[in-house]
């Protein structure tokens, strides 16, 4: 251990912990802007300044390593001056529309200039005048908000590897852009990290909530709403309970007095979506000539950046749509009929963890397979849900619980854990056994499946002479080291190295997607993933196939899974796709 002592209060601290860390430990908060606990520090920003006793030095708290018997002195008149200088240089060549910007009342520049109580700034106020970029479906770009704190840059190129956001001028001129000229054309994978990790407002999702509100004031149509296993995990943090809180029935309660007509949750269609994947898996396993490994496709993110970057292993990828886009298909190819409701007047709405989910609901044509139009008409995020809740006055946490409507509504623990990495690969090996042995899993928790690891390894024993090697990755940075082993197994002629990949784009899947709420660290995806399995635990089914409504579904309409009209509503294609548009 190392000893230091910080504005006269000693303590000690393992080697390596940077003096920002130290700070924390006796309870002092250092502003940072370019800092998140998320990404690497790289000192950028220089609010974190502090100095040593003795010295009139001063260095940036998030990179300095403590040394042994340092004196640290983080405020005093002197560093604050410094801190308070750096602000207002920032806000000469920021916009003064706090009112009008997204991130009002989220964002960390105002936070902090609220803290240090600046009202006014010496300097001559500098615009940029800078064009927005609205080219992507699901994200958008505001230069002239943008401080260079880099953290875009960073999640973009060395946390997800999809380098669609670069650094582009110097001084005042510099900003944060897209890597073509414009987003749309860029390798952009649409996972909303960027957005997620931005401290302002030069980053942000797309926001479709007016179209929403259009449409629950149209008494010509009859909105339907989903909401995915990651949001009810994650919305309660926008009203103040703590990450990982669970009020699925108050989500319910809320999307109705929103004036939604019916209410179904996407942990259905990821049951639905277990039965077809797990048919297709089992499918590849015991026919001959089938193409292995079977690669999941549930992650819009992660289907664009392997039609961008992998396109080869096209044949891989799993045919099964997404539970949004199977729970779309199916509103309004079946619930609708059964309700005795014109397809055609259904709005059929979606709120996600995800970003590219908006991009997803526009993918291709197989994506309007009921013949209304788009299977989903609109996604929105869990902050936009947030924000639509507090517009309309709802005090969600004062109203009461309420159910789904059935049949698209009660879900098994498999699809609640859908939102977090390993749960696809955990919910499609509860069902796959099943599939194979006609015997039910004797335990349901596949534990290889779970945690943070950025690649993950397993295998499952069937107990008929059957045994299955499984990886689980997420995080795109992650992958690229799954994929060569494919690559390189099928180059030599060998088998394969794995028969079933799971992949999510974010880390630690749907909870920390681009669209949920903001500061997502590894502290908060714990809590949000131990919400999800805690939903799991107490579920009265935990495997897809034990869901009665799903039977019900087969039934009724679809007949088997996999079957010729799962195939038309329920399963998608690939294409390849260039990095670059232009």
């Amino acid at each position: 251990m190392i000893n230091i002592t910080i504005n006269g209060k000693s303590l000690e601290v393992e080697p390596g912990t940077t003096i920002l860390d130290a700070a924390k430990l006796v309870n002092i908060k250092i502003p940072t802007l370019c800092y998140t606990p998320d990404l690497p520090a790289w000192a950028s920003c220089g609010i974190c300044i502090v100095r040593m006793a003795g010295s009139q030095k001063m260095v940036r708290a998030c990179t300095t390593i403590c040394d042994n018997n340092m004196n640290i002195i983080t405020h005093e008149p002197e560093i604050i001056a410094v801190r308070r200088t750096v602000l207002e240089l920032m806000l000469s060549n920021h916009p003064d529309d706090c009112l009008q910007c997204p991130r009002n009342h989220s964002c960390e520049l105002q936070n902090i200039a609220a803290d240090f109580g600046l009202r006014e700034t010496p300097f001559v106020k500098i615009k940029s005048n800078l064009t927005i970029d609205d080219s992507n479906p699901a994200i958008v770009i505001c230069p002239e908000k943008c401080i260079r704190c880099g953290r875009c840059v960073k999640v973009c190129q060395e946390v997800q590897n999809v380098w669609a956001l670069e650094f582009m001028g110097r001084g005042v001129q510099g900003k944060v852009t897209s890597a073509a000229e414009n987003l749309a054309d860029s390798p952009c994978i649409k996972c909303g990290q960027c957005a997620a990790h931005c401290p302002v407002g030069a980053i942000y999702e797309r926001d479709d909530t007016a179209k929403v509100w259009s449409a629950l004031q149209n008494s010509e149509l009859h909105p339907v709403v989903q909401i995915a296993p990651a949001v009810r995990v994650a919305l309660a943090e926008e009203f103040g309970l703590a990450p990982g809180t669970v009020f699925t029935k108050k989500i319910y309660g809320a999307l109705r007095k929103l004036g939604f007509k019916t209410v179904f949750d996407t942990n259905f269609s990821a049951d639905l979506t277990i039965m077809e994947e797990g048919t297709e898996l089992v499918k590849r396993l015991t026919e001959k000539g089938n193409v292995l490994p079977l690669i999941t496709s549930c992650c819009p993110a992660w289907v664009d950046y392997l039609e961008k970057y992998y396109h080869d292993l096209i044949p891989n990828f799993s045919t099964a749509k997404s539970p949004q886009q199977m729970m779309g298909a199916m509103i309004k190819a079946y619930w609708a009929g059964k309700a005795g409701i014109d397809g055609s007047k259904v709005f059929s709405v979606s709120v996600m963890p995800c970003t590219a989910k908006k991009w997803e609901a526009r993918r291709n044509d197989d994506m309007r397979s009921a013949g209304f139009g788009p299977d989903v008409d609109i996604v929105i995020t869990t902050r936009e849900l947030a924000r639509m809740i507090k517009q309309a006055g709802i005090e969600i946490l004062k109203i009461d619980d309420e159910e789904a409507d059935s049949p698209m509504g009660p879900y098994t623990g498999a699809g609640t854990i859908f939102g977090v990495t390993g749960g696809v690969m955990e919910a499609a090996v509860r069902s796959a056994y099943y599939l194979v042995t006609k015997k039910e899993l004797p335990d349901v928790n596949f534990k290889p499946a779970r945690g943070l690891e950025g690649v993950k390894e397993g295998e499952v024993d069937f107990g008929n002479g059957m045994k299955i090697k499984i990886a689980v990755a997420h995080q795109m940075g992650n992958i690229a080291a799954v994929l060569e082993k494919i690559r390189a197994a099928k180059a030599a002629g060998k088998e394969p190295p794995y028969h079933f990949i799971e992949v999510m784009a974010c880390r630690g899947g749907c909870i920390a997607g681009g669209g949920q709420p903001y500061g997502c660290t590894d502290d908060v995806r714990k809590q949000r993933t131990a919400g999800i399995y805690n939903d799991d635990e107490k579920s009265q089914y935990r495997c897809s196939h034990q869901n009665p409504f799903i039977n019900q579904v087969y039934k009724e309409f679809l007949g088997e899974p996999g079957g010729h009209k799962a195939h038309e509503l329920l399963h998608t294609k690939y294409i390849e796709r260039p990095l670059y548009l232009r």
